[in-house]
């Protein structure tokens, strides 16, 4: 991840408290608590940010959560917003970890900062760390945000210049079935004006 979009990040960090209400996602968990069908385990959150809502959701329910994140500062709001989330500072592309440890994987907002010919490595990664039976959700960028098909570039967001990139939803899918994913889900949802895919796998 480029020096440029970490300390964006932690710029954002800063603003964290008064913007965090902007985005209520929790029609999209309470779909994916339902296909895990689960009352506990244990998920690996890339791109946790500040360590809520989300994390906060699955710890509430007894979950254990491991939360994975490139910026110093929003893991300093991590350990104050969840003092009990296992915090990993890392690049999601560096990342290492063991085979099969993790019951789901999710990567909201993130992975769209990766370059899009990273990907497929990524994504056979998260299914090396998955577990058989495990479930995965992510959030994708697509034309109805950045205004192509696929797309590398520099989007503004929050008065930060930020990297996106993606490739067409075909295509995605392709890779992901290539891996060996089971796609549950391919939703268009829009959440605090704006509009992203919501992929939901399985392995």
């Amino acid at each position: 991840m480029s020096k440029e979009l970490v300390e964006a990040y932690n710029r954002l960090a800063l603003t964290y408290d008064q913007n965090r209400g902007l985005f209520d996602m929790s029609a999209v968990f309470d779909d994916f608590f339902h296909i895990l069908g689960q009352k506990s385990g244990h998920v690996l959150d890339l791109g946790c940010g500040a360590g809520e809502p989300i994390p906060g959701m699955f710890i509430d329910r007894g979950w254990e959560v491991t939360g994975v994140d490139f910026s110093e500062k929003m893991l300093e709001l991590a350990a104050r917003y969840q003092p009990r989330m296992k915090r990993l500072h890392s690049d999601i592309v560096d990342l290492e970890l063991g085979s099969a440890h993790y019951d789901a994987i999710i990567a909201v907002y993130s992975l769209f900062h990766i370059e899009k010919e990273k990907h497929p490595a990524v994504f056979g990664n998260i299914y090396k760390w998955l577990k058989p039976g495990g479930k995965v959700l992510f959030t994708y960028a697509g034309k109805e945000y950045t205004g192509a098909d696929s797309f590398s570039g520099h989007i503004e967001f929050m008065s930060e210049r930020l990297f996106y990139s993606h490739t067409t939803p075909v295509h995605l899918r392709e890779i992901l079935e290539d891996i060996g994913f089971e796609v549950i889900a391919f939703d268009y949802r829009d959440i605090g004006g704006e509009t992203f895919l919501w992929v939901t796998l399985g392995k």
